[in-house]
């Protein structure tokens, strides 16, 4: 919930009919609103890596890719969330516009103001979609990727990737890419001059 301000409380389904018109997105989680905040250089520079290499890998196949303006609904209307990218494969996830229900892969770019969510109690949502068998967490500020898979008995199993030559590998969609694919054009030296 980058940068989250609360609002007043509002049921999944005025969030929607408010949420198409809203000139700021909101993330909801039960009854409550928060504003989505700005994303800096690097994390917008990551997400449309990462969104560009999947859209190329998943092209002419079954699977969609979405970015950042694409709602995912959690535990049937619990909470709704903006990946900064997500794939689904699931037919009916076509006929809905505004929402998915079946992410197949989410993955959320880290920032310092929203990482302790994604990691807690974003992740927490996350894992009661039935669909998801990976969630990626993507470092801003490093070469970092940490990803969770659901294995067939239904535990989370927990793998880094780490440095700039580690080939970072995406087993829900069958897709591996070197780490400096994801960063690419991601200037490190302004991140450390904002810190």
């Amino acid at each position: 919930m980058s940068g989250a301000a609360r609002q007043r409380r509002m049921t999944p389904e005025g969030y929607l009919a408010g949420e198409r018109d809203a000139p700021t997105r909101h993330e909801y989680v039960l009854g409550e609103l928060y504003a989505m905040a700005g994303a800096s250089d690097a994390h917008v520079t990551v997400s449309g890596n990462a969104f560009a290499l999947l859209k190329a890998h998943l092209r002419g196949s079954d699977c969609r890719v979405y970015m950042a303006d694409m709602k995912v609904r959690c535990n049937e209307g619990e909470a709704f969330f903006y990946p900064d990218v997500m794939v689904s494969c699931d037919p009916s996830d076509r006929q809905r516009s505004y929402f998915k229900d079946h992410p197949k892969l989410i993955i959320e770019v880290l920032s310092p103001a929203t990482e302790a969510f994604d990691r807690g109690g974003k992740f927490a949502h996350y894992r009661e979609i039935g669909s998801l068998t990976e969630y990626a967490l993507i470092d801003s500020r490093e070469h970092r990727v940490d990803i969770f898979r659901r294995e067939p008995d239904g535990r989370w199993e927990f793998v880094a990737f780490t440095g700039e030559d580690a080939n970072v590998q995406f087993r829900s969609i069958d897709l591996t890419v070197p780490m400096r694919a994801l960063y690419e054009d991601v200037d490190f030296s302004m991140i450390e001059a904002e810190a």
